[in-house]
């Protein structure tokens, strides 16, 4: 294993660290290029959550995917004019041009949580968008997603949407044209990526219509995903585990569900 750690963009608030697979060369057959994770963590674009960090990392490194994992990046009054964007769409463009770093580059997958959801969502969705390009530049589709998976994600921007997350990453209020513009099932088209999504039936901070607006979307635009919402548990579980302060044996399925979606997707096995 290799350990990274570095700024996407020299003067932002990103840090990303990443956890590389090397080709194990004793035997005549072995991989030498592996598909890649890039993580989210959420945070409602105000900070960004050490419990959908790590002990998400560790479980997508485990199954054979290369990850990198945004520990930080620019939120409060700096998520507005599509930084963060800017910023994960900078850490793909490098994952696929880095040959160094040996990944796919036609599988590479974005992974975010509530809040980094949305981040990972608006990839998917607004990778070439005009308003994005204007302030960010042209990726020339180096950044899009070839999968997304969303956990518990926030979406909307109607009567369900999670105020604060909207807020803080259009810099507007509740109403307005900008707050709209960031409501994702807008933009969803027929060549955005395939979508994993999951979320609780009892999440009281972003709630599922979030997930069940996402999933009609992609169902109205023939883009495949698989969603699944279980009926217990409240926002912010992560893997579902003691480590990440939110043991729930029952929900932590979606782990193993999505691994094997996107092994589906990839054509991939470990």
């Amino acid at each position: 294993m290799e350990l990274l750690r570095f700024r996407p963009v020299e003067e932002g608030d990103c840090q990303v660290e990443a956890m590389l697979h090397t080709p194990i060369t004793e035997m005549a057959v072995h991989r030498e290029t592996f598909p890649t994770v890039v993580l989210c963590p959420g945070g409602g674009y105000e900070m960004v959550s050490q419990r959908e960090a790590d002990p998400v990392a560790q479980r997508f490194f485990a199954a054979g995917y290369n990850v990198f994992t945004l520990q930080t990046y620019s939120v409060g009054e700096r998520a507005r004019d599509f930084r963060p964007l800017g910023e994960l769409s900078e850490v793909v463009r490098q994952v696929r041009l880095r040959k160094e770093w040996r990944c796919d580059p036609r599988r590479v997958a974005v992974c975010g949580f509530s809040a980094g959801a949305h981040l990972a969502g608006s990839l998917g969705t607004l990778y070439d968008d005009p308003r994005f390009v204007a302030l960010r530049g042209d990726f020339q589709g180096l950044n899009r997603p070839d999968a997304m998976i969303l956990c518990y994600p926030v979406i909307t921007a109607d009567q369900y949407a999670h105020e604060g997350s909207l807020r803080n990453v259009s810099g507007r209020e509740p109403g307005t044209p900008e707050y709209q513009y960031f409501g994702l099932d807008r933009h969803v088209r027929e060549d955005t990526c395939p979508a994993f999504l999951w979320h609780t039936a009892q999440d009281d901070c972003v709630p599922v219509e979030n997930t069940l607006a996402m999933m009609a979307a992609l169902h109205r635009n023939g883009v495949p995903f698989e969603a699944h919402v279980f009926p217990w548990g409240g926002h912010g579980l992560s893997v579902c585990t003691e480590e990440a302060g939110s043991r729930d044996d029952y929900t932590a399925r979606w782990m193993d569900l999505c691994l094997a979606w996107l092994g589906k997707t990839f054509q991939f096995q470990l």
